[in-house]
């Protein structure tokens, strides 16, 4: 117990440095007096500089703390500012969370997924994008990333700007696209679908109806996710699973869509809800009532390194989302072979930055949001 209490209890932190990246990601590296450091991806996308205040803010209180004692400063975070969650001072609280995290696991020599009980499965299972606008764009892009990593799932947005109440020709136009894509794919890969939040009830279920012969592997954000009774009648209207969690935060917000089974994943962002323990104790949560995790991850390749740790030690995980798998920004960037990464077990969160191609890739973190408009002119969910 004395070697154990002399590595750790000494261990203040000296200074949080932010880094903006493009495209649109926020880097936080945390230097303590023991010469450890720790990375995290404190980012809201389309609001990276307000998220970087709220960071420097966080680190007037942390600096001269102890690294290790994650669950207090968390506590201490969340709750000490009197107004708590919301996606900002969480976002924020995340990617220092993170940075704790990567520190405690290289003062102890263990990767993040043994300070969490240790691993239940040796590799995760990822899926890819399908970015386009196009059907034939879709199809070439999965084509693409099949051949050189062998993905066997794959996801893609069908929906363009929607109104409340959609005409059958527009129903019709989807329903199209994603059956072509379905064809050109074939049956041995699977095939989710992300809403985005852009429809109402009546044209989501208009759609999950429609949508069910191709046998989607999921469809994610069918209606905004704070629409509980939207999700209630959903999730009765169709046998298609069903997932949501990007855009909570905390397990608080989470309480009342696992306990009611509205869906069957839950897609916390670790960049967003709280860290990966918060994302941890959400999945258990999510366990008593058979729902999957699969952790929504549109970021960077700290993020990404967070979410594996957390898929490596979480027996209800099911996949991950991916948009870079750290070219040009870590030493070792990740490698996905037959649709699966084996995750780092380096100590931490078991990469190492390179901080050059960080500063090769430093921008000044404007990044807007897209506009969405309707045939009116008014504003559409993005």
């Amino acid at each position: 117990m004395e070697a154990y209490d002399s590595r750790l209890k000494d261990v203040r932190i000296t200074a949080l440095e932010t880094f903006h990246v493009r495209p649109r990601w926020l880097l936080l590296k945390i230097s303590t007096n023991a010469g450890v450091c720790g990375w995290g991806e404190p980012v809201l996308e389309g609001r990276a500089l307000t998220v970087e205040t709220a960071v420097r803010e966080y680190g007037r209180m942390l600096i001269g703390r102890n690294p290790c004692a994650i669950e207090a400063l968390w506590q201490e975070m969340h709750r000490g500012t009197f107004y708590r969650g919301g996606p900002v001072l969480t976002s924020a609280l995340s990617g220092i969370e993170q940075a704790l995290w990567d520190i405690k696991g290289k003062l102890l020599g263990a990767p993040v997924y043994e300070l969490l009980g240790g691993a239940v499965r040796d590799r995760v299972r990822m899926y890819a994008w399908m970015p386009g606008a196009e059907v034939g764009d879709y199809v070439e892009n999965a084509v693409k990333a099949r051949a050189g990593s062998g993905f066997t799932a794959f996801k893609l947005v069908p929906l363009p700007a929607v109104q409340a109440i959609e005409s059958p020709k527009l129903i019709d136009r989807v329903v199209r696209d994603v059956a072509a894509v379905r064809e050109s794919l074939g049956w041995d890969v699977d095939l989710a679908l992300d809403f985005h939040g852009r429809a109402r009830l009546a044209v989501a279920r208009t759609l999950v109806r429609e949508l069910a012969p191709l046998k989607p592997l999921f469809i994610e954000e069918p209606v905004l996710p704070e629409s509980l009774a939207a999700l209630r009648r959903l999730r009765d209207a169709t046998d298609i699973p069903l997932a949501a969690g990007e855009r909570l935060f905390t397990r608080w917000a989470f309480r009342d869509l696992i306990r009611e089974h509205l869906v069957d994943i839950i897609q916390p962002d670790l960049s967003h809800v709280g860290g990966i323990f918060e994302a941890r104790k959400l999945a258990a949560m999510a366990e008593t009532e058979e729902i999957c995790l699969a952790p929504h991850c549109p970021l960077g390749p700290v993020a990404l390194a967070a979410c594996l740790q957390l898929a490596a030690c979480t027996p209800n995980f099911f996949c991950q989302e991916h948009m870079t798998l750290g070219e040009g920004l870590l030493r070792e960037p990740f490698v996905v072979n037959d649709g699966y990464i084996t995750p780092p077990d380096g100590p931490g969160l078991g990469i190492e930055v390179d901080e050059d191609g960080v500063a090769a890739r430093a921008f000044d973190g404007h990044w807007g949001t897209p506009a969405f408009r309707l045939a009116d002119g008014s504003f559409a969910e993005w």
